[in-house]
């Protein structure tokens, strides 16, 4: 991967504005590099809010429901790997128990089995 955009990535990661994590999305997990998808899904779990962690949990296509296997068990493995996980857990209760999709629902039953599992 190109170095600028890994740095402009892991730059956006640290920002704690709410435009770092819409440049994320829309740029990072539209990427059609699996790479940057990659990279871009574990720097919005790291950031560990409420509207970063939607954007990997909710939605169809990316972070934990990205079509590349890499991509999700990047994701849910960096999920994972957070120290405080009660906001994730948050989006994931509220993703099976109001998400209209039905995979998208199963996928976060799936990483909730996992991080009780963990603990």
């Amino acid at each position: 991967m190109n170095k600028a955009v890994e740095k402009i990535i892991n730059s956006l990661e640290k920002h704690e504005d709410m435009e770092s994590i819409q440049v994320l999305e829309e740029l990072g997990t539209n990427s059609p590099d699996n790479e940057v998808r990659e990279m871009t899904s574990r720097a919005l779990v790291r950031k560990n809010v409420h509207d970063s962690l939607k954007v990997v949990i909710i939605n169809q296509g990316k972070g934990i429901n990205d079509l590349s296997p890499v991509v999700a068990m990047s994701t849910v493995n960096e999920i994972l790997a957070l120290d405080d996980k009660t906001e994730v857990m948050k989006v994931l209760d509220d993703t099976i128990n109001m998400n209209s999709i039905d995979e998208v629902r199963e996928n976060a039953k799936s990483v909730m089995s996992l991080l009780t599992l963990s603990e």
